[in-house]
């Protein structure tokens, strides 16, 4: 499931990440290599089922350049998504990379929207793919009577995620009420009710 990246091409074979560095750049610098060790080239992470026992009734483990230095600069990530019956990944945008996926078990509800506000969506089953486009909003649902699993792939070693609930209604500091009242034509009790549900 490798992408083409628009991260920056690499320079050198490899750049493990130094998540302790005191400097922040696009990226992270360099371990330096006499530092680097086989285990920094492997991550065990996506093998544990995530607890879903949240609101919305699923996992994401990231496979990212945070949890997987040995990524850093390789323009390549992976998450993990488990879900319960019934669970959803909400509603997300990644603004770094597209997004590919495989289902490995269950049946979910796939969808996105374009720029153009056209819905494209698919219910999907084992072995069955998907693609996002960079950037665009999109969801998954699991729809089947079980447990559901994804892998998801992205052409970035961190491609960011703005889940649409949160960032509107639990920004910090705090979105002012009159520009959500007047961007979803509601009135302001409903701001205040969606804010006090996902303020952190």
């Amino acid at each position: 499931m490798l992408l083409t990246h628009p991260d920056p091409d690499s320079l050198q074979d490899f750049c493990v990440g130094d998540l302790k560095a005191a400097i922040t750049i696009n990226g992270f610098p360099c371990k330096p290599a006499s530092e680097v060790t086989p285990d920094d080239f492997f991550f065990d992470g996506l093998s544990k089922e995530g607890n879903t026992s949240n609101r919305y009734a699923w996992s994401l483990t990231p496979g990212n350049v945070l949890s997987f230095p040995g990524l850093n600069t390789l323009g390549i990530s992976m998450n993990r998504v488990d879900f319960a019956p019934g669970g959803l990944n909400p509603p997300h945008s990644h603004p770094r990379a597209t997004e590919s996926g495989v289902v490995i078990k269950g049946r979910l509800l796939v969808g996105f929207t374009t720029t153009s506000n056209v819905f494209h969506s698919k219910v999907l089953t084992a072995g069955q793919m998907f693609v996002v486009p960079k950037g665009l909003v999109h969801f998954q649902k699991n729809v089947g009577k079980g447990k559901a699993l994804i892998f998801t792939a992205f052409n970035s070693h961190l491609p960011g995620s703005a889940v649409l609930p949160m960032t509107l209604f639990g920004a910090t500091p705090a979105i002012p009420n009159d520009v959500l009242t007047q961007a979803f034509q509601v009135e302001e009790e409903v701001v205040n009710e969606m804010k006090a549900k996902f303020s952190t």
